[in-house]
């Protein structure tokens, strides 16, 4: 399918009311914003990524004898693969994603155009059996400046408590508050990222959609998902997006005849606009390497890989 034949009618319109309970709450659902013929696309390119089909060190081909179930079974989630794949690219870029996210992304902003840029994707190929990740927020991963880190989930499979989907503390972004974090203690529920804590989580809820809806969330927004405990599978494209007037101090950057960036200047160039316009496209822009997609695997106390 290319980027042409991708819908693009307008995003279904995102109300006033909408954005203002995006701000209060945190997250916003867009239900059917993915057809059937873009979540099969989707399934396509996750095993031909699996099966190392795209050229990428560290996703190595893989032999006949290997189905294509076990060769995505193998795999957790794969971080930027829309550095290698040219579906998870434009699916990052999806005009109907982006129509949502000109609404959303900068809406406590009162001066913002609607400009998106993005940083990031994450494929996440969740089977029956493996865990979810603890409580966490996206923030202390992709640090912005003004609080406009969103991700945009695509909901591959219907998305259930039983299969692990999201759960949210609505509101739980609004102070802009890092929570502290500490490893998690259930290797078995959680796949051992840090865990935050100091907060109350008795008002999270599930986030239950179907496939092809989109979960649309803050980076400050404290949420988590648990272990697949069906038989169904729940994969999910996540990619992070932020207002494009903002600078992304991602990583410490050296510039030739200045040395290294301070924090207060530094601006990680690996992104790509999504909607709008790039107010820094005279800095240019940094290609990120193949080498920059990597496998999170997970294998269970007590079991071998």
């Amino acid at each position: 399918m290319s980027h042409s034949q991708m819908q693009t009618q307008p995003a279904p319109a995102v109300t006033d009311r909408e954005a203002g309970r995006y701000v209060d709450e945190g997250f916003h659902v867009a239900h059917d914003l993915i057809t059937t013929a873009e979540l099969a696309e989707l399934k396509t390119d996750l095993i031909a990524l699996a099966r190392g089909k795209h050229p990428c060190p560290s996703l190595k081909p893989v032999g006949p004898e290997v189905s294509d179930e076990d060769a995505v079974r193998s795999i957790l989630c794969i971080h930027q693969p829309h550095l290698v794949s040219p579906v998870m690219a434009r699916f990052a870029a999806h005009p109907l994603i982006a129509g949502v996210l000109a609404r959303l992304v900068g809406a406590h902003l009162p001066h913002w155009d609607g400009s998106v840029k993005c940083m990031q994707s994450m494929l996440f190929a969740k089977a029956p059996g493996k865990p979810g990740q603890a409580w966490h927020q996206d923030e202390r991963y992709i640090p912005t400046r003004d609080r406009s880190l969103t991700g945009a989930w695509i909901a591959i499979d219907d998305a259930t408590v039983a299969n692990g989907c999201l759960w949210v503390v609505p509101g739980s972004h609004r102070n802009g508050y890092m929570y502290p974090f500490k490893p998690p203690t259930d290797l078995v529920e959680f796949d051992g990222a840090d865990e935050c804590h100091g907060f109350d989580a008795s008002g999270a809820v599930p986030v239950e959609v179907k496939a092809g809806s989109v979960v649309f969330f803050n980076g400050y927004l404290l949420h988590r998902s648990l272990r697949n405990r069906s038989t169904i599978w729940r994969r999910a494209l996540v990619s992070h997006y932020m207002n494009a007037w903002s600078l992304l101090p991602w990583f410490e950057t050296e510039v030739p005849g200045q040395g290294r960036q301070s924090v207060g200047i530094a601006d990680h160039r690996g992104v790509f606009s999504v909607t709008g316009t790039d107010p820094y496209a005279w800095k240019g822009s940094a290609t990120p390497s193949p080498d920059a997609v990597f496998i999170r695997n997970f294998t269970a106390p007590g079991t071998t890989p």
